[in-house]
Formats: C-alpha cells, sequence, structure tokens
C-alpha cells in the first residue's frame, strides 16, 4: 500500500520534473548560444582589428618600399602589428564554437594567410606590381572581413546587424585601396611606369572611389538611425580634424618663412587624383603624397571607429545575453530543483502521513479484531453484563479525510460488536438466570421428596420394596444433581458449603453414593488426607459426574477404581479407572481442551453438560482433570490432580506406601518416560503430572497434622447404609452422566 501510494504521488513530482527539465535545458541551450555569440563576436573583433592592420600595413608601406627601404620602421612595426592580430584572432579561433560556416571562414582566411609571406616579399617589385600588391592584401582582409557576418546574436535582425558590419568594413577597405593607390600615384616616378600600368592604377583608383560610396549607400541601407548618425558625427569630426590639420600645416609654413599650399578637402583631392592630373599639377594644388595619406587616413579612421564600434557593441550585447541566459539557467534550475525537492518532500510528506495512519488503522483493527474484542467477549461472556464496561476506545485517527472516515466507521462497527456481544451476554446472563429460577424451584421439590423417599425407606420392612425405595432414592438423586447442573449453567455457587474439613476418603464415598451403580465402585490406596469444607461440595459433584460417567460407558460387569496418591509436594492424585470402550486419540486432545478451558454455553453443553460441569467446578478450586487411555487395558482413566491449597495431612498421619516411594523416587531424580519403580505401577498418570519442583522436599508429620480433622460433619439428608459401603456424611450432589463423552 505504502508503495503504491508512493509511485502514485511521485507521478505529478516526475512530471514536473520533466517539465521543468525541458525548461531548464531550454535555459542552458540559451545560455550556451549565447556563450558561443560571445566567442564569435570575440572572434569579429579580433579579426576586423587584423584585417585593419593588415591593410594598415599595406597602406604605410607604400613610399617606404616605392623607395626601396623595405625594413623602414615604419614597415617592421606595422608587419609586427599584424602578426601580433593574427596570433590574437589563432586564440580567438580555438575559441570559438564548431560550426560549419566559421570553419568555412576560417578556412578562406587561412588560404588567404599562406600568400602574405609571398606578398609582402614581392610587394612594389617587378613581380608584383602596384595595383597587384595592393589588391594582393584582399586575399587576407576580405575574408576576414566577411566574419562579420556571423554577429548579430539577440539583435531584432541578424542578418542586418551583420550587413551594416559587413558594409562598414567594406567602406573602410575602399578607403584603404584608394589611401593606398592615390599615394603610390602621386609617390611613384611615372616616367618609369610601363606601358598601361599609369591607366590600370587610375582605373583601379576611380574603381575603389566608386565602390566607396556603393559601401556607404549598403551602410545606410542596412544601419538604423543611430548607426547613420554616429557615422556623419565620425566623418564631421574627422573633417574639422582636417581643417584643424591644413590650419597648423599653414601656421608652420608661415612661421618657418616657407610657401604653403593649402590642399583641398578629400573628395576634392580623389577627383583630381582619378581625373589623371599629373604630379606636377596635384602639387601645384597641394595634393600631396603626405597631404592627401593624413587626409584619407582619417577617412580611414573615422571608418574604423564605427566598425570598432559596432563589433564592441556586438560583443557586449552577446555577453549582456550571455550573462541573462546563465543567470536565467541557474534560476529556472535552482527554481526547478527546488520544485521538485518541495514536491518529493511534500509527496513523501503526504505518503509517510497517510501510510503511518494507514498503520495504525490496519495495527489498531487488527489489535482490535484480533485482541480486544475477543477478550471483551471472552469477559462479557463470562461475566455479569454491568461488571463489564462496553465502551470502546476509538481508533486514534482525528482527521476528517477518508482514513479518518473509515476509522470512524471500524469504530463504529466495533461499538456495534460490542453492543451485540453485551446484548448477548446479557440474554445468557438471563438465560443463566431462568436455569438459577428453575433449579431453584426443582430443587426444593426434589429435597421434599427425597425426605419422603428417606422416610419410606426408614419405616420399611419388606427387602424387595426397600430395594425399589434404594432405586427411586437414586433416581430423585439424580435428578437433583441435573438441577444442580443449570446452577452451575448460571454460575451460581453451591447454597450450602461445608465448614469443617473432611475426609478425602469420606468424600468418595460420598461421591460414589450418588452413583446409580455404586456397587461397582471400590477403593484403594486412598491417603488419609482431608479436603477444605470450602471445595467439598464442588469435589463431591466433580467426582460424582467422573463416576457417573464411568459406570455408564463400561461393562456392568466390570469394576471402577478409584485409587489415590498423595504426592511429596503436598499435591494428591486421583485416577478413576474403567474397563469401558475408550475414545480416539483426537476425542480425548478435544475433551482435554474443554475440560483446562470450558466453551461459552451454547446447544452443545446440552449434549456434554457432565464435561461443562466438571471443567467449571474444577477452574473454580485450581483443580486439574485430564482423560487418557487406560494404557495397555480398553477403557479411559480419569485424574484428578487436587492442588495442595484444598488438601492436607491429618495429624495422625504416616506417610503410605505409595508416598514413601514417591518420595525415594524423587531423591533418585526419576526421569519421566522411564519405567516407573514399584509400587507406581498403578498410578499411571504419574508422568502426566509429574511437574512439581525439583527441590520440593515431602511435608513433615508436623506440617501434616496443621489441620484438625473434621468431626461431627452434618450432611443434608440421612446417609445410607448398603452391604458394601460404609456410612458416609450425605454430601452428594446428582450430576447426570456425561452422556456421549466417551
Amino acid at each position: 500500500m505504502a508503495r503504491r501510494l508512493r509511485a502514485v504521488l511521485l507521478i505529478p513530482v516526475i512530471v514536473a520534473l520533466v517539465l521543468g527539465g525541458i525548461r531548464v535545458k531550454h535555459s542552458v541551450d540559451t545560455w550556451q548560444a549565447a556563450d558561443d555569440a560571445v566567442r564569435v563576436a570575440e572572434l569579429v573583433q579580433a579579426a576586423n582589428k587584423y584585417a585593419s592592420d593588415a591593410i594598415n600595413e599595406r597602406d604605410v608601406s607604400v613610399i617606404p618600399l616605392l623607395r626601396g627601404e623595405r625594413t623602414a620602421a615604419a614597415v617592421v612595426q606595422a608587419r609586427r602589428t599584424t602578426d601580433e592580430d593574427a596570433e590574437a584572432f589563432d586564440r580567438a579561433v580555438d575559441r570559438m564554437p564548431q560550426n560549419s560556416g566559421l570553419l568555412r571562414r576560417v578556412g578562406l582566411v587561412r588560404a588567404g594567410e599562406k600568400q602574405l609571406p609571398t606578398v609582402r616579399a614581392n610587394a612594389f617589385t617587378s613581380r608584383l606590381t602596384g595595383v597587384q600588391t595592393e589588391e594582393s592584401y584582399h586575399l587576407v582582409q576580405h575574408p576576414l572581413m566577411e566574419i562579420s557576418n556571423e554577429l548579430g546574436f539577440g539583435s531584432n535582425n541578424q542578418a542586418s546587424f551583420g550587413r551594416t558590419l559587413y558594409a562598414i568594413s567594406l567602406t573602410q577597405a575602399a578607403e584603404s585601396l584608394i589611401r593606398s593607390i592615390g599615394t603610390h600615384l602621386l609617390a611613384e616616378d611615372r616616367g618609369t611606369l610601363a606601358p598601361g600600368e599609369l591607366d590600370s592604377q587610375l582605373a583601379s583608383f576611380r574603381s575603389y572611389a566608386y565602390l566607396e560610396k556603393v559601401a556607404l549607400q549598403e551602410y545606410a541601407g542596412a544601419g538604423t538611425a543611430d548607426d547613420m548618425a554616429r557615422l556623419r558625427k565620425a566623418l564631421a569630426d574627422a573633417a574639422a580634424q582636417g581643417q584643424q590639420q591644413r590650419a597648423d600645416a599653414v601656421a608652420k609654413a608661415k612661421a618657418a618663412g616657407r610657401s604653403y599650399v593649402t590642399p583641398p578637402d578629400l573628395d576634392k583631392m580623389v577627383g583630381e587624383i582619378a581625373a589623371g592630373r599629373t604630379t606636377a599639377q596635384l602639387t601645384a594644388e597641394g595634393i600631396t603624397p603626405e597631404s592627401f595619406f593624413a587626409a584619407s587616413t582619417l577617412g580611414f579612421d573615422a571608418y574604423r571607429s564605427i566598425e570598432v564600434h559596432l563589433t564592441d557593441t556586438a560583443l557586449a550585447g552577446a555577453r549582456d545575453i550571455a550573462d541573462d541566459a546563465r543567470r536565467d539557467a541557474i534560476i529556472n534550475a535552482v527554481l526547478v530543483i527546488a520544485s521538485v525537492l518541495v514536491a518529493f518532500l511534500l509527496a513523501a510528506w503526504v505518503a509517510r502521513t497517510m501510510t503511518r495512519r494507514m498503520r495504525r488503522l490496519t495495527a489498531s483493527a487488527i489489535e482490535i479484531a484480533g485482541q480486544r474484542l475477543p477478550a471483551l467477549i471472552t469477559r462479557l461472556s463470562r461475566a455479569a453484563p454491568v461488571q463489564v464496561d462496553p465502551r470502546v476506545a476509538p481508533i486514534p485517527i482525528t482527521s476528517t479525510d477518508e482514513i479518518g472516515e473509515v476509522a470512524r466507521a471500524f469504530d463504529h462497527v466495533h461499538r456495534e460488536a460490542v453492543r451485540l456481544a453485551a446484548e448477548q451476554a446479557l440474554l445468557r446472563g438471563n438465560i443463566n438466570t431462568i436455569f438459577s429460577n428453575l433449579s431453584r424451584r426443582n430443587q426444593s421439590l426434589i429435597e421434599r421428596q427425597l425426605a419422603l423417599i428417606t422416610h419410606l425407606e426408614d419405616h420399611e420392612t419388606d427387602p424387595d420394596q426397600l430395594e425399589n425405595l434404594f432405586r427411586l432414592d437414586h433416581l430423585a438423586t439424580r435428578v437433583r444433581r441435573n438441577g444442580e447442573n443449570l446452577l452451575v449453567l448460571g454460575g451460581e455457587k453451591p447454597a450450602h458449603q461445608w465448614d469443617q474439613p473432611l475426609p478425602l476418603i469420606d468424600v468418595i464415598r460420598a461421591a460414589s453414593s450418588e452413583v446409580e451403580q455404586y456397587e461397582r465402585i471400590t477403593f484403594s490406596g486412598i491417603p488419609e488426607a482431608e479436603i477444605h469444607g470450602r471445595a467439598v461440595t464442588d469435589l463431591v459433584h466433580l467426582l460424582a459426574e467422573l463416576l457417573e460417567n464411568a459406570t455408564s460407558f463400561s461393562s456392568p460387569h466390570s469394576e471402577v477404581r478409584v485409587t489415590a496418591v498423595h504426592l511429596p509436594d503436598g499435591r494428591i492424585m486421583l485416577e478413576i479407572h474403567d474397563q469401558g470402550i475408550g475414545l480416539p486419540a483426537e476425542d480425548f486432545a478435544m475433551i482435554n481442551r474443554k475440560l483446562a478451558d470450558p466453551p461459552t454455553v451454547d446447544a452443545e453443553i446440552s449434549q456434554h453438560m457432565g464435561l461443562f460441569v466438571v471443567g467449571r467446578l474444577a477452574g473454580r478450586h485450581g483443580i486439574r482433570v485430564q482423560l487418557r487411555p487406560a494404557g495397555e487395558q480398553s477403557g479411559t482413566t480419569s485424574l484428578v490432580m487436587l492442588p495442595d491449597t484444598i488438601t492436607y495431612r491429618t495429624a495422625a498421619e504416616e506417610p503410605d506406601t505409595e508416598t514413601l516411594v514417591l518420595a525415594a523416587v524423587k531423591e533418585a531424580s526419576f526421569t519421566p518416560g522411564e519405567a516407573p519403580p514399584a509400587g507406581l505401577d498403578g498410578f499411571q498418570g504419574y508422568e502426566a503430572w509429574n511437574d512439581r519442583p525439583a527441590d520440593t522436599p515431602p511435608p513433615s508429620r508436623d506440617e501434616a497434622a496443621r489441620k484438625p480433622r473434621a468431626k461431627g460433619a452434618r450432611s443434608r439428608r440421612r446417609a445410607r447404609r448398603t452391604p458394601k459401603q460404609e456410612s458416609s456424611p450425605d454430601v452428594s450432589r446428582s450430576v447426570p452422566p456425561w452422556g456421549t463423552v466417551e
């Protein structure tokens, strides 16, 4: 039950765990994706710096390389910066997510990087002309620039964000080519150029000037209003800085006493160079390699600042999203775990509470059904209903749920069962009262009848008629014993009890006098012991029932022997032997159980009244009665163990032969199961009752004489004298035979 209840309560917990796990997994996936976006942004940041420094290396190397200064400080420093950017890019590649798009783009970068050493070695030589040199850096710069398209995690339009960054990177690259080719055109001796090379350079210059305008339009189409405002501000700052540079150059030349031609703005310079003007014409307008490079660098730096801002913004946004995703994942995980734990603990608490109450209910129900209710019914069946409290203690469950309702229902069933048992006990009490009243009514009539029969016996001289009167006397005695059996069934005690001890032999004689076939009963070995007065009447009744049973179910021509032995521990064991038909072993077991624990009065008692009466009478005084087979002979042996609480020896009693033999056996540590020593062959029940303590000494003569022998005991009717029986006090009780006991 507990396992099934826990299984039922665990179902919602498992469902909550699954749903919470899905939510936590989603949060963890989001966190992982945001963390990947952070590493992508770091990669794009490193790639853009790498690309910018690579094309910047190309631009700053134009004049030194054209002059043949291949180890110039500017060239060395620019290449060192590019190499450092390449190392930073490699570290970012190691941390980047391993997805197919990024791997493909990094592969293109690696292919361009392989060409970089050759480009550096052949730059601005006959092996690699000016335009070819300038465009060769595109092998590295363009793949690096395209990585920007992987940005945009968490933005509303990932493609738009990457497009914006790509557009500004393309603008910067076009500006760099314009700066590089323009500086090359201004610084190179055009007379040394191969035929058509100048036209090729001018065509490339014009193309990249046009490409810059196209890239700016792409940026305007992909960027937001803030992006455009930021670009305009950056270009305005660059223009202001250019004006300041020109003003500073004018002031510096004036201070030096030199003439200085103020160059036009960058757009004017680009237009003049693209028009194919000669170097002299351009110099006359103030367009020199230095002024053009400085002006173009301001635009390059402006575009670079926008690019850096976008990459930094993307990286910061990705980090914020990653932090939020990580926080959400942790919070969700904690909440899910806490919720599942609370749900599990709550389910376990509910299951434990319910199972504990179920166990308490089950234990209480088993206790009520197996102990309390049977014990109460037994008390009600053995006592008057008013002497037993029929109230029941409720099951200690006070909840109002279904378990509490079951407990209350079981309490109701318990109360009804007790009420019915009390009613049955009251009914039995009423029946017992009826038995007692009817018996007492009959007893008075039977006593009058016995008195009349006794009177007739005293005045009858005809032997035959006297014999008939004796028979009539026995019949009346048996009727009286039947009436007293009803008193025993009703739980009544004898109305008249002896107040003086009575010798055991007189008790046995009184019992045999109540048996119709008393002449078949013989006594032998009866010790000189006395029975306490309070037990005399019941013991006479008990022995009369046993003797009546023995004579009724044995041959009319056989004897019924009564023997007794006084045990060293003070008890007396009586044996009644008959030579009847005997009983099966299972019947002996059933009879002995009922003798030890008499059942409640019911219809079966009427068929075995003697059995019930003997058990009730024995229970009053602690007497133990047991039936057993007669050994090798046919018949039944009735064993009656009288406790030392109702027996004691007379003052003048000497231990008889049997007692001395038993004492000798005790001293010799006789083991039950062995053949009894000489003198005990006739006492078949010795082994069955030899349960006295091993260290119990036989009573002394002084102890045996501690109570005086009763004298002058009065009888309820005059004793009869027969040829085979001496006179005895009339303490007989009239009890019918056992019927079908044997």
